[in-house]
This record gives C-alpha cells, structure tokens and sequence, in this order.
C-alpha cells in the first residue's frame, strides 16, 4: 500500500468518526432541539435571504423534506417565514430570538468540545490544523474538473 493510500486511509476513518459524533448529536450540547433542526438553524443562519427551496440542496435533503423541517422549526418557534423584499410572493426564512439563543448555545458548546480536543496542541499546531482542515473542506466543496 503506498503512504498516499495509508493517509486518504486515515483521513477517511477521521473524517467517518467525525461524521458519527455529529449524527449522535455529540457536538449539539444539551439542547432540547433535534439534531435536524439544529443543522435546518444553521443553514439558515448561513445562507442570504434563505427559503425552503435554496435551503434543500444546502442540506442536501428534498424540497418536501425540507418544507417538513421548515415547518416544523416553524411550529416550535425558532423559524419565522417574510415576506421578500424584492419579490413579495416569495418568503424568506428568519431566524427567532429563540432560534439565535438556541445556535448560541450550541456553538459554544462545539466550540468548547474542540477547544478541549485540542488543548495539549501548541498554538502553531492548532493555527496549522485550522489552516490544512480549511483549504480541504475547500477543496472537497470544489468539482473535480475530470
């Protein structure tokens, strides 16, 4: 096996363990809100002028589910739909002040959780991680041009 497989290896069981904490919720801190809502806040917190339609691919579910989601995050009161300023047929998604408290709280709790990951790291270790786990996430969000 030569060393380029040994490291797509390894980065791919990283990257799978990662996957498997945020499915747990593990990184979500105690909130009362389900995991899919947190991630439906988080896109929505992320993306300008969001509706059900942009928000879909975003999180990479069907229009139908994510009309679900939205309506959901509706009822329990963190979604709010308005009226588009520039197309008034149209609605955008606006976070609640519940819904900002609720992403609040589960950034410092993620944010706590690595920061502990990472606290025996040297400064020029976690800067480096930030820099290299940056520009592959770039790189994985970019098309293969073959």
């Amino acid at each position: 096996m030569s060393e380029h497989d040994e490291i797509t290896q390894a980065v791919e069981a990283a990257m799978i363990r990662i996957r498997r904490r945020q499915t747990r919720g593990a990184l979500a801190g105690d909130s009362p809100i389900s995991l899919p809502l947190h991630r439906l806040l988080d896109a929505v917190a992320a993306t300008e002028s969001p509706t059900v339609t942009t928000l879909a691919p975003a999180l990479g579910i069907d229009q139908p589910r994510a009309s679900r989601l939205v309506a959901q995050a509706v009822s329990h009161g963190l979604l709010e739909r308005v009226a588009d300023q520039h197309d008034g047929r149209r609605a955008v998604l606006r976070l609640t002040p519940t819904a900002h408290q609720a992403l609040t709280q589960a950034r410092t709790a993620r944010r706590t959780a690595m920061a502990t990951a990472m606290s025996t790291w040297t400064s020029t270790e976690r800067t480096q991680f930030a820099r290299l786990l940056t520009r592959f996430v770039d790189a994985m969000d970019t098309p293969d041009p073959h």
